[in-house]
């Protein structure tokens, strides 16, 4: 991950959007994915995102992320994602 699961200060218009409609937020990480709208803040995205990109982890970490802290998963998920797109690697 470029940046850490509580870095939401790292870009707090994303964590105000994430905190206020997470929903949104999830689908539009689902969208930037290829994937199910339902399927964005799921334990079985960040663990695809996770393997596609060789980011170190565990379905386990993944799942306690997203159970214990969803939206600061999802925004972590949002984050890095706009920054591979930055980086041209997305």
């Amino acid at each position: 991950w470029q940046t850490g699961l509580l870095d939401c200060c790292s870009d707090c218009g994303l964590c105000i959007y994430g905190a206020f409609c997470f929903p949104c937020l999830g689908c539009q990480v689902a969208r930037d994915m290829d994937e199910c709208c339902l399927c964005g803040p799921s334990v079985a995205m960040r663990t695809l995102y996770r393997t596609r990109y060789n980011i170190p982890g565990s379905i386990l970490d993944d799942w306690a992320a997203t159970t214990f802290c969803p939206t600061c998963a999802l925004c972590q998920l949002k984050r890095d994602i706009n920054w591979r797109r930055e980086q041209g690697t997305f």
